[in-house]
């Protein structure tokens, strides 16, 4: 399971360290797209293979599945860890995050999340107003 919050740069060469607590559940090879919240998802090549079995069974006839379904694997890419434990983070990827020199990983159960640092901030502070309105809403979860 991943967890925590880590702050890392991207160099000029798109690369981010990814913290060391990650790799070892990540995996020598695994998979970055774009996530929800302006963030990139990476998941373990298994944990991959899950959602991809999830988002097969949706029905081609309609068009948010259509939709999502391209929007999830076309920002898709194969990511591995080079020997100082970086990645390289394509350029859509990069622009589409907004990616550009200080950025957070955060472990999120099955997923690790990369943020830009001031779209993080952002989303964190509206989240943190409203977290007590969140976890009302969560009920229905028995959480």
């Amino acid at each position: 399971m991943f967890m925590g919050e880590y702050h890392h740069s991207i160099d000029n060469k798109g690369r981010i360290i990814v913290p060391s607590k990650f790799r070892d559940e990540l995996g020598d090879m695994f998979i970055i797209t774009r996530g929800l919240d302006q963030c990139l998802f990476g998941y373990p090549v298994s944990e991959w293979a899950l959602i991809e079995e999830k988002l097969k069974g949706l029905p081609l006839t309609k068009k948010d599945a259509r939709a999502f379904t391209r929007f999830f694997f076309s920002g898709a890419t194969e990511s591995e860890l080079d020997k100082q434990g970086r990645i390289n983070i394509p350029a859509p990827l990069l622009q589409y995050g907004k990616l550009e020199k200080e950025c957070v990983i955060l472990g999120v159960s099955n997923r690790i999340e990369i943020w830009s640092k001031q779209i993080w901030e952002d989303y964190f502070t509206q989240s943190e107003e409203s977290f007590a309105e969140i976890a009302e809403n969560m009920i229905g979860f028995d959480i």
